[in-house]
């Protein structure tokens, strides 16, 4: 973290309360993006409006996290529920706005990596809805983490940007697309079926303009492992489910129920197999923000746990 002036510090909890109203502020916005955008739609016109009656949403009942608790989570014109997605997005961005400033302190990457923040809240976000990723924010994306790695070029170790060299930036690009398209058409040869989609190529690539290569490696091996654990888990707890449902029917085994099973089984077989019906964007956005906030620490601990008498590197 990058430490306040001395003339500032007095303003430290200033500016981490102002770090979280602004993130769950720009959530908000962040919440106009992710039910727009898949019905390409315009996220400036109209006006926020309520999706099941369509009525303008007054600004009083659209603060961020207040309005949703005071209304208790119903429009005040229909009376019909309002998802609990909205306030999350807000309280998530509004977290992670808050630890942007608490890691990286006073300095120009703060802001970048507040923005970085927000865009992955959409992506993941989105993608979980809508099962695809914006190429609103990842085709822009790319071009501007390679900018901004001339910047950190320019200002150094000062700026707190996690790429301090273009070529880091280039490598992160042509790795992050490079491996994810290569695993996609293993995936083809071998098993005859769509792999990894392009949202996935161009939001790695994007985080590895950000991030480096180091940056677009480490998200990919983070994000799996969460993803690989996330879904072991739900399939565990379905196979569980319904084998107590099963036992609970005490039902004998007829040749229809046997065949009603197996035809489950063939579903649920396909569910499984099928990989691009799960969406990957949401393991590889979090896994990009696990290395943005803990990339040295992480990488430290893994070569020390290779070779503990190793000595601990001071990496960017």
């Amino acid at each position: 973290m990058t430490p306040l002036p001395k003339d500032l510090q007095v303003l430290h909890g200033f500016f981490m309360i102002m770090s979280f109203v602004l993130g769950t502020t720009l959530g908000s916005f962040a919440n106009v993006c992710i039910c727009r955008w898949p019905a390409g739609l315009s996220i400036v016109k109209p006006r926020s409006r309520c999706p099941k009656c369509m009525n303008e949403i007054q600004w009083f009942d659209n603060i961020p996290l207040v309005s949703w608790v005071l209304l208790r989570a119903k429009c005040r014109n229909c009376d019909q529920p309002i998802s609990v997605i909205y306030p999350t997005v807000e309280l998530i961005t509004g977290l992670l706005f808050l630890a942007a400033y608490w890691r990286f302190g006073y300095s120009p990457a703060t802001l970048v990596y507040m923005a970085l923040c927000a865009a992955m809240v959409i992506i993941t976000f989105q993608d979980l809805a809508d099962w695809t990723i914006p190429d609103q924010i990842t085709l822009p994306g790319i071009p501007l983490g390679l900018v901004l790695s001339l910047a950190g070029m320019y200002w150094g170790q000062a700026s707190g940007l996690r790429v301090l060299d273009v070529f880091d930036s280039m490598g992160g690009i042509a790795l992050g697309a490079g491996i994810l398209f290569a695993l996609d058409r293993i995936t083809v040869l071998l098993l005859k079926k769509p792999g990894m989609g392009m949202g996935d190529m161009k939001l790695l690539a994007m985080i590895g303009a950000f991030l480096g290569w180091k940056g677009a490696l480490g998200a990919l091996m983070l994000g799996s492992v969460i993803g690989s654990f996330i879904g072991v888990s739900v399939l565990l707890y379905y196979r569980k489910r319904d084998e107590a449902t099963v036992t609970a029917s005490g039902e004998p085994e007829t040749d229809d129920t046997k065949k009603k099973e197996d035809d489950k089984k063939d579903s649920d077989d396909n569910i499984t197999l099928e990989g691009h019906y799960l969406p990957f964007g949401p393991y590889l956005a979090v896994g990009g923000l696990l290395y943005l906030f803990f990339g040295p620490e992480l990488i430290n601990w893994y070569i020390a746990s290779l070779s503990p008498s190793a000595p601990a590197l001071v990496i960017q």
